[in-house]
């Protein structure tokens, strides 16, 4: 048994990241009607392959019709709900930015003044004394 193997490499195109599939709440309410039209066996079948969907789609999709959502026809923003910011942590933010700004202009203020004190123990200015 000598066979060998022969590997082509072919030119495959891969996507650079998966993206999530969404549909419209249009989109989703034309699918079902489309689903519900079909009598013949086979044709919920037909019509999922052609669309390029699962059946828990429409599973999902009708649940959601039978419970008058539709804003469950409408495609779910996923991942963590931000969660609202307190008024109280708002106005803390900004007292502690005003407080950082003022603490910087009282230094910058301070160190104005010591240069005064030692330009004028360097004019030797009577009643002028310099800080170390």
């Amino acid at each position: 048994m000598d066979a060998q193997v022969t590997v082509v490499a072919e030119d495959v195109q891969v996507a650079a990241k998966a993206r999530r599939r969404t549909y419209t709440a249009e989109y989703k309410r034309r699918i079902l009607k489309e689903a519900d039209a079909c009598t013949t066996p086979g044709a919920v079948g037909a019509l999922l392959r052609r669309e390029g969907l699962y059946s828990s789609h429409l599973v999902v999709w009708r649940r959601a019709r039978g419970r008058g959502e539709l804003a469950g026809l409408a495609p779910k923003q996923r991942g963590r709900k931000p969660a609202p910011v307190d008024a109280r942590d708002r106005k803390i933010t900004e007292l502690e930015r005003q407080l950082a700004a003022m603490t910087w202009r009282a230094q910058r203020a301070e160190a104005l003044v010591d240069a005064q004190k030692n330009l004028a123990a360097l004019l030797d200015r009577p009643g002028a004394t310099a800080r170390s």
